[in-house]
């Protein structure tokens, strides 16, 4: 209950400095809406019709009682409900977030896990070499070269993914191995670094010591601990993968959340800009909200705190 009224607490102050960077200066929303060549009288026609002239106290409120109802406003640059634009790329978003953490998590966890078993080993530089590679590889270069590998020379998918004609996985396939790349060595070096540092413990070098097997020693005792630091880690990439990942998008003409913020940020399309960036605010809220308290299930101590 405490975390829900913390994030609960996040989210209204993050409405209040939405509204401050966005619309506490009504004359600059006038013209980013009617364009710079509207005169005054223009501008203050279409600020008292709006209901602009008001004081800022009561626009916030009406702001984000609209919020709360799911009205978003009306889109400039679509010309259409932002709801009906936010909602899909949302969506799509979603999906792509699905299969990079289904090809992340079972790539990486087990790597790392049997790099810190056997610390210093040839396993060990071996998956560290192959994460250092890959975590130094920026998405836009290796979005080059799968691009030039998989479309140009293999001609196996497709070179866009639009996602304008449902679903088809063949266009998910270049953008997740992208993110897959830039993401994998990461987290296989912090699951490697953790599983490290269990293994090093007295605790577990005394059940090494009572002859216990090291499939129990494992399981029972240092993958709990271990998965502490990678579990905070995987609930931060969330927010990266849904709203962090502008060069991906833009890249393969992904429609997703990114590319809306950034087209909405082009074209000065406030309403817009406004719900996705509190929906991407709340979603970052509930997700460390998630991320406490896996971390109190994985560590009992925090739970008895």
């Amino acid at each position: 209950m405490k975390r829900i009224a913390a994030t609960l607490l996040t989210a209204v102050a993050a409405s209040i400095l939405l509204f401050l960077l966005f619309e506490l200066s009504p004359r600059s929303v006038a013209i980013a809406t009617l364009g710079p060549f509207a005169t005054p009288e223009q501008q203050t026609l279409w600020l008292q019709a709006h209901g602009y002239m008001q004081p800022p106290q009561v626009r916030y409120c009406r702001w984000l009682g609209h919020f709360l109802i799911g009205d978003f406003g009306q889109s400039r640059a679509f010309a259409a409900p932002v709801s009906s634009v936010l909602w899909p790329r949302l969506g799509h978003s979603l999906i792509l977030v699905a299969c990079f953490f289904a090809i992340t998590l079972p790539v990486a966890l087990p790597l790392g896990i049997a790099a810190g078993l056997r610390e210093g080993s040839a396993v060990d530089r071996i998956v560290s070499a192959i994460a250092v590679a890959t975590s130094a590889l920026p998405p836009f270069a290796s979005a080059v070269l799968l691009s030039a590998l998989l479309v140009t020379r293999l001609h196996l998918v497709p070179g866009t993914s639009i996602m304008t004609e449902g679903w088809d996985w063949r266009q998910v396939v270049l953008p997740v191995l992208v993110l897959v790349l830039s993401d994998v060595g990461y987290l296989a070096r912090i699951t490697r670094t953790s599983m490290a540092e269990i293994m090093a413990t007295p605790y577990i070098r005394a059940a090494i010591l009572k002859g216990m097997s090291p499939a129990r020693i494992l399981f029972r005792h240092a993958l709990r601990n271990a998965m502490i630091t990678p579990f905070t880690i995987i609930m931060l990439q969330v927010n990266w993968a849904i709203g962090g990942v502008v060069v991906v998008e833009a890249f393969y003409s992904f429609h997703g959340i990114g590319t809306l913020l950034l087209q909405a940020a082009l074209r000065k399309d406030l309403p817009l800009l406004e719900a996705a960036t509190f929906v991407l605010v709340m979603i970052a809220g509930i997700t460390q909200m998630l991320a406490d308290i896996g971390y109190a299930f994985l560590n009992p101590r925090i739970r008895l705190s």
